[in-house]
């Protein structure tokens, strides 16, 4: 599903198929790997989505972009939270998802995927969603006060009121295809960014002090 290319960037084989799409998600080696006009967002962990119409530099605060203009690149910077893109194959919309714990239970994907309908007249079935590398279910343990509130993904699970791990990609799955994506639309398999410091910033592994990845997403001019 996804392979690291010589750029020491992620591709997901699925988006290749698209000629008009250009993306990848970034490692420790790749550093800015994008040329190109760049639209960001000043992260806050939200369900906050900016239409980017356009525009590169820092557009302001929230968690995902979206947009349908080709000869830009839209991008999210992470350390264990998950770089989430969407495609719109038939309209050539997209978006470019920051999805850590407190955005995944606000919603962050579904909220891009309704962004999409608005604005462009997206049609869930024509979304293709691939989950990037970030922090796999095994690594991530959290405490009560965030496990509960993974209910609503999870609600078979008896072990969410005590310290135990979540799988922020199958919780961000589960959202998506409630969403309308079809199920094999949503391409996950991603390295762990934890289990591979060497090739990723961890947060895990550097609170306070990691770096952060650039996986960024864009239509060709």
């Amino acid at each position: 599903m996804f392979y690291k290319d010589s750029e020491q960037v992620y591709r997901a084989r699925r988006l290749e198929r698209l000629p008009w799409l250009r993306h990848g998600f970034g490692t420790r080696q790749s550093g800015q790997w994008v040329t190109g006009g760049l639209a960001t967002l000043r992260q806050i962990h939200s369900d906050l989505c900016v239409y980017a119409d356009g525009r590169t530099g820092c557009l302001g605060q929230g968690d995902a972009l979206v947009s349908d203009r080709p000869g830009q690149f839209l991008g999210v910077r992470t350390a264990d939270c998950l770089p989430i893109f969407i495609v719109d194959e038939r309209l050539r919309a997209v978006a470019a998802v920051h999805a850590g714990w407190r955005g995944t239970v606000r919603g962050i994907c579904g909220k891009a995927v309704g962004a999409m309908q608005r604005r462009f007249g997206s049609r869930p079935e024509n979304l293709v969603a691939a989950i990037g590398p970030g922090i796999c279910g095994a690594c991530y343990v959290v405490g009560p006060e965030v496990a509960r509130q993974f209910k609503p993904w999870f609600a078979g699970r008896t072990d969410l009121e005590h310290r135990t791990t979540i799988d922020l990609a199958e919780a961000n799955r589960r959202q998506l295809i409630e969403a309308g994506v079809p199920l094999e639309n949503v391409v996950t398999g991603a390295p762990c960014s934890s289990c591979r410091p060497g090739d990723f910033f961890s947060h895990r592994w550097g609170p306070g002090r990691a770096g952060r990845m650039l996986s960024a997403i864009g239509i060709d001019a």
